[in-house]
């Protein structure tokens, strides 16, 4: 046998191997907490509300912890900050946990029992863009743009702009974020490469063969960076859309419902050390953050303007009061005066949003594989193994079963526990139109049109 054929048998024999599970976290009754003083983080979105609804409505002392929130500069440091344990948990991306476990960018060992929400985000372009946009988009009888907007109708304009020999540049806010793969899975929908990452090549800039430049801005500042002309676009979570409609500096022209209905978003994230070390504050945690939830969808969706109206508070989000109503009690503003019932933009609690499903962990590998910041192939008991690491179901249960039994929340409220796998069924709602099943994930990537598949590598 040759040293080509002894490495290449090596090099498969690893990319077939699956990850290494971790022990999931959990089980019988919550204890007292081993620590009452904690820090929890958070970036200025609307979706950390069911932090503040916790600190504001008490839940975090009912379960006998007495937290400080603080507002982070940007997802790195709110990361770097968890790992280094200057915060006992953070609000996160839900990619932020999964690749930390496989090594992109940072590389650490992080849990989450809770996800935050689903949906809750949007792509906007600045205003001369979406003028551009606006003859190749095709018209309701009222006259208003036809939803969803296709990333084709963003091709002529593109093309402009390679005319002018100038580069197009979107934005989104950090590279294993919902947003960079929800833009990405738009442009690739309307026909439009976004680009690969190559890390085996040391080209971590998501650019390779791309038609567009994406690159990171922090939430917060993406308005005044697209008002400065610095970008031509962005994709980021509420309200920082609304803003830019309320600011008249740009249009959003797709939310993220529209591109995946009903998507996971932020997580509850902790290291595992931390939760290991905490077992029964991390239930309670937990505990705390699924009332917050309740209450932020209870009443269809009644408490939704006290919620706009704490969370524009400037150590919370702090935008206006306004702007933050415009995108969480059921409407979605997508230009001045086009404003449409879009009632599960923002979901805290139902749809089972809160509950930690490792189908959505192993969606958001998929596109770590298919845009190459995952660069070989992996077997799909690879992706499984993965999300079964960082995804831990066991401390739900045990904080559900915990309301439960106070009476606080009821059965039905959750899913059937004694029946549920993790996994959701196969799901529909793609823009693309291309159903997903988190058993199989790799038939998934192989029937995406443009992405990284079987045993591909970018070049």
């Amino acid at each position: 046998m040759t040293p080509k054929m002894i490495w290449k048998g090596a090099l498969l024999a690893m990319l077939a191997m699956p990850a290494l599970a971790a022990t999931e976290l959990g089980a019988g009754p919550i204890g007292a907490p081993e620590k009452e003083e904690l820090r929890l983080g958070f970036i200025k979105l609307t979706d950390m509300a069911p932090l503040a609804v916790a600190y504001e409505q008490g839940y975090f002392e009912d379960e006998g912890l007495y937290v400080t929130l603080e507002a982070q500069a940007n997802w790195k440091v709110l990361l770097d900050r968890v790992i280094d344990g200057e915060l006992d948990g953070a609000q996160m991306l839900a990619g932020q946990p999964l690749g930390a476990h496989v090594g992109i960018g940072t590389r650490a060992e992080l849990v989450t029992a809770f996800s935050m929400d689903l949906n809750g985000n949007g792509i906007t372009v600045a205003n001369a863009v979406w003028q551009a946009m606006l003859p190749h988009l095709p018209k309701q009888a009222d006259g208003q743009v036809a939803r969803p907007v296709s990333a084709s109708s963003l091709k002529p304009v593109l093309a402009q702009y390679r005319q002018g020999g100038k580069p197009f540049n979107f934005a989104m806010v950090f590279p294993v974020s919902t947003h960079n793969y929800e833009l990405r899975y738009w442009l690739a929908a309307g026909g439009i490469h976004p680009g690969y990452y190559a890390p085996l090549k040391g080209d971590d800039s998501g650019q390779r063969e791309g038609e567009v430049m994406l690159s990171v801005t922090p939430p917060p500042q993406m308005p005044a960076t697209l008002e400065a002309g610095t970008i031509m676009g962005y994709s980021v979570g509420e309200p920082w859309n609304q803003q830019a409609i309320a600011k008249g500096i740009g249009v959003p022209v797709i939310t993220d419902y529209e591109i995946w209905r009903n998507n996971p978003e932020k997580v509850f994230g902790v290291s595992r050390g931390w939760a290991e070390r905490h077992p029964n504050t991390h239930a309670r945690l937990v505990k705390a953050l699924i009332r917050a939830a309740h209450w932020l969808d209870a009443n269809d969706n009644g408490n939704r303007l006290a919620a706009a109206r704490l969370l524009a508070r400037p150590d919370y989000v702090g935008a206006d009061e306004q702007v933050i109503a415009a995108s969480m009690t059921g409407t979605f503003e997508y230009n001045k005066g086009d404003v449409r019932r879009v009632p599960d933009f923002n979901v805290f609690f139902r749809h089972h949003a809160t509950y930690p499903y490792y189908s959505d962990a192993i969606w958001f590998l998929t596109q770590m594989r298919r845009w190459g910041q995952i660069p070989e192939a992996k077997p799909d008991a690879w992706f499984e193994q993965v999300a079964k690491a960082v995804y831990q179901p066991g401390v739900y249960r045990q904080a559900a079963q915990a309301l439960i039994e106070e009476g606080r929340l009821k059965a039905g409220d959750f899913p059937d526990f004694a029946n549920e796998s993790g996994f959701r069924g196969p799901q529909q709602g793609f823009i693309d139109g291309v159903a997903y099943d988190g058993r199989h994930p790799n038939d998934y990537l192989n029937r995406l049109a443009i992405g990284l598949k079987g045993d591909e590598q970018v070049q």
